[in-house]
């Protein structure tokens, strides 16, 4: 295969993003040029057809977005659920005396407090 140099300038964020991926690559910044050249040459020369690819992406993408927001409210529900049993049974460890409203004030402050832990590590 006969190559073709060419002179290419690049803005510093996509020279920064092709010096990383290289990087990551294990290869050279000038290899990984090339294989993005071919890349953006294949990609731009089969356009997306009709968009019904697109529509079908849209379609699982929704799909699965209903689904997560379904396992949230599971997740929430088993984290109550384990908050309540944690509390009643470190009552009953106790010695018991602790009415409803008590442990039901100790059940929201464990699980408010294990709620905000789990947000506190997603950031």
């Amino acid at each position: 295969m006969k190559l073709v140099r060419h002179t290419v300038r690049l803005p510093v964020e996509v020279d920064k993003a092709v010096g990383e991926l290289a990087k990551a690559k294990g290869d050279t910044a000038y290899a990984i040029l090339a294989t993005c050249v071919e890349a953006g040459v294949a990609a731009l020369s089969s356009p997306v057809g009709d968009g019904s690819d697109n529509r079908e992406l849209v379609a699982e993408i929704v799909s699965i977005s209903a689904r997560l927001v379904d396992v949230e409210r599971m997740l929430d529900r088993t984290l109550f659920t384990a908050c309540a049993a944690y509390c009643y049974a470190r009552s009953a460890a106790f010695g018991g005396g602790k009415s409803d409203e008590e442990i039901s004030a100790e059940i929201g402050r464990a699980y408010d407090r294990q709620r905000r832990l789990a947000e506190e590590d997603r950031s």
